[in-house]
């Protein structure tokens, strides 16, 4: 895990966190005030934030991680970052919606949207992690 890696890992924290904010601050944000009963206010989420940080790290640590294990050096990075991307949808995010709206009581739009955007995002970060490490393997 060489400095390319370490790099990968700060940069794909930053996109995460900005996807986030777009899509959960932003997008979503009328779909959730609607929802008091399942989402904190604003202020009661402000004491959770390190706790979104430590996710948001993880996530860029762990996509960086896969990504590098799986990666071809051959191939064009951005068809293999979208290959990641729709691949980590399918694993993760859609799985994790369509969890959520078995166990709670989320509206069937909000989770379509959630899972729209989120692919969307995820599809963008593989591109961006591929993009970072094309070239020879060095992690």
């Amino acid at each position: 895990m060489g400095g390319r890696f370490w790099i990968s890992v700060v940069v794909m924290f930053v996109v995460s966190m900005g996807l986030g904010f777009v899509v959960h601050g932003m997008l979503l944000h009328g779909d959730y005030a609607q929802l008091p009963n399942l989402m904190r206010t604003e202020a009661d989420a402000q004491q959770y934030f390190a706790w979104m940080l430590l996710a948001h790290l993880f996530i860029a640590f762990g996509f960086t991680w896969i990504y590098l294990k799986g990666r071809e050096p051959s191939k064009p990075p951005v068809a293999q970052g979208v290959r990641f991307g729709l691949a980590v949808a399918a694993m993760m995010t859609v799985p994790m919606y369509l969890i959520y709206y078995a166990v709670q009581p989320w509206p069937g739009t909000v989770v379509v949207k959630q899972i729209v955007y989120d692919a969307i995002g995820v599809v963008i970060m593989g591109v961006v992690v591929a993009l970072l490490n094309r070239g020879p393997r060095t992690a």
